[in-house]
C-alpha cells in the first residue's frame, strides 16, 4: 500500500469520530504536513482548540510527531501557537493547541490581494520575534512558509506547526524535512543548519508577500532544489518597482545562499526592517514599536527579573543601535554615561589588546564606568554585527528606586561571571 492510500486509510478511519480524548470533535479543518486538524471543544475549559491527528503505528513515528509538543509546548511567546495538551488514542496521537480564527498567509501571497507594504513588514517583525525567542531556546522550526504563519481577526500574527522542529544541539535526522520553495540552500543540501536556515526560509515569505511571486518556483521538487542552490532569484524591486531601495537590500540579505552573507540572527532582520518601516511612515516611535522592541528583550537574560511595564519604559528612553563587526562599541579610557545591553550578536573585551572576557547576547556592556564614575577601563569591539540598547545614566538617576535595584543587581551579577570567566582561564 503506498503513502497515499495510507493517509486516505486514516482519514476514512477518522471519518464521523466525535471525541479525541475528552475533546468533543466539531469538524475537520484541513491537512497540514503533519497530521489532520480539527476543531473541538474542550467541555471543561469551555474553548475551542485545534486538534492535530497523526497516524502513529510505531515508535518511531509516534516520537516524530510528539516533536512538535515537545518544541512547541515549551514556548509562551504571544506570537507562537500555545500547546494545551498531548495525548494517545488507538493508533495515533494527538496534539490540542490554541484555535486561530484566521487565515494563514497564503491568503495574501496571491498578486491580487497583497498586504500594504508597512503591514508585511509588522508581520515580519512578528515573526522575527517569535523565532528569535525559539532560537534562544534552541530550537529551529524548519518550515517557515505562509501556511505555517497565521493572522487572527485582530490581525495579531501566530506561527504555527513544529512538527519538524530541530533542537540546535541536535544531529540532524536523515531525510528531506520542510517545504522545497522555502528551504534554504544547506537544507536542501541536507546540511548541518542553523538559525540562519530559518531566516532564509522568512526571507522567501517576505518576498513572496511583496510580490505575489516565490522566490524559488519551479514545476518540481528537483527543478525548485536546482534554483535555490544555483540561482539568484528576480531582484524585489524589479518586480515591483514601488518599493523603496532597502526592503530590496533587506530581501537580498535575508535570502543570501551563504549563511555568513545572511542576517545572522532575527534581531539583527528586525532591526532593518525597522529603520524601513521608520522611513515608510516617516513617525517617530509608537507605543506600538515600543511594545513589540520591549517583548524582544524582556526574554534577555539581564531583563528576565524586570516586570514588562518598566522594560517598556526604559525601551521609551533608549536607543537601539547597529555596530558592525571589527568596529570599536566603547574606548578604553573615555568618559561616557552610557552603558549598552547586547541584543543580538558577540564582543570582546580588550585591555592592551589582550582578550580578556566575551560578551553574548543579553550582557550588559559599560556599567564599571558607570558604577565606579571613572574612564573606561577596557575597549570592547563588535566580533560579529551587534544590535544594541544604548541606555544613558540619566535613566537610572530619575528611575525609582526598585528599578535602580534591579540595574544594580543585574550589574552585579554580570561582574562576578566575568570574574569567574577570568579566574578559569588563567
Amino acid at each position: 500500500m503506498d503513502e497515499n492510500s495510507v493517509d486516505r486509510s486514516f482519514s476514512e478511519s477518522l471519518a464521523g469520530i466525535k471525541n479525541i480524548g475528552r475533546y468533543e470533535i466539531v469538524s475537520k479543518l484541513g491537512r497540514g504536513g503533519s497530521g489532520i486538524v480539527f476543531l473541538a471543544k474542550d467541555p471543561y475549559i469551555k474553548r475551542k482548540v485545534a486538534i492535530k491527528v497523526a497516524q502513529t503505528t510505531t515508535d518511531r513515528s509516534r516520537e516524530k510527531f510528539l516533536v512538535e509538543a515537545q518544541s512547541a509546548g515549551q514556548f509562551s511567546h504571544p506570537n507562537i501557537v500555545s500547546i494545551y495538551d498531548v495525548g494517545v488514542q488507538a493508533d495515533f496521537c494527538y496534539i490540542a493547541m490554541e484555535y486561530i480564527d484566521g487565515h494563514t498567509l497564503n491568503r495574501y501571497c496571491d498578486k491580487n490581494n497583497l498586504l500594504p507594504l508597512q503591514k508585511v513588514i509588522e508581520i515580519i517583525l512578528s515573526v522575527c520575534s517569535a523565532l528569535d525567542y525559539s532560537h534562544r531556546m534552541g530550537i529551529i522550526h524548519r518550515d517557515i512558509k505562509p501556511a505555517n504563519i497565521m493572522l487572527d481577526e485582530e490581525g495579531l500574527t501566530k506561527i504555527t506547526d513544529f512538527g519538524v522542529a530541530q533542537m540546535i544541539e541536535d544531529i540532524p535526522s536523515a531525510g528531506f524535512f520542510g517545504t522545497p520553495s522555502y528551504m534554504s540552500p544547506e537544507q536542501v543540501k541536507e546540511s548541518a543548519i542553523g538559525f540562519q536556515s530559518d531566516i532564509f526560509s522568512v526571507g522567501c515569505v517576505l518576498y513572496e508577500l511583496l510580490s505575489g511571486e516565490q522566490a524559488f518556483p519551479g514545476d518540481n521538487n528537483f527543478s525548485i532544489i536546482y534554483k535555490i542552490i544555483n540561482t539568484e532569484p528576480q531582484p524585489i524591486n524589479s518586480v515591483r518597482g514601488d518599493l523603496p531601495e532597502i526592503i530590496g537590500d533587506i530581501v537580498k540579505k535575508a535570502i543570501a545562499k551563504e549563511t555568513g552573507a545572511r542576517y545572522q540572527t532575527c534581531t539583527e532582520l528586525a532591526y532593518d526592517l525597522r529603520i524601513s518601516l521608520r522611513g515608510i511612515s516617516g513617525s517617530a516611535v509608537s507605543s506600538d514599536k515600543i511594545k513589540d522592541v520591549a517583548d524582544y528583550i524582556s526574554h534577555l537574560k539581564f531583563f528576565k527579573s524586570f516586570p514588562h511595564d518598566e522594560v517598556k519604559e526604559i525601551v521609551a528612553l533608549s536607543q537601539i543601535l547597529k555596530v558592525e563587526n571589527g568596529k570599536r562599541i566603547v574606548s578604553e579610557g573615555e568618559i561616557d554615561d552610557t552603558f549598552y545591553i547586547l541584543m543580538s550578536g558577540r564582543a570582546g573585551v580588550r585591555k592592551k589588546s589582550n582578550l580578556i572576557a566575551t560578551i553574548n547576547t543579553g550582557d550588559c556592556i559599560g556599567e564599571m564606568a558607570l558604577i565606579g564614575s571613572q574612564k573606561r577601563i577596557a575597549d570592547v569591539t563588535a566580533e560579529t554585527d551587534c544590535i544594541l540598547l544604548k541606555i544613558s545614566a540619566s535613566l537610572l538617576d530619575n528611575a525609582s528606586d526598585s528599578l535602580k535595584h534591579l540595574f544594580f543587581k543585574n550589574f552585579a551579577v554580570t561582574l562576578v561571571q566575568r570574574l569567574s570567566t577570568s579566574s578559569r582561564n588563567r
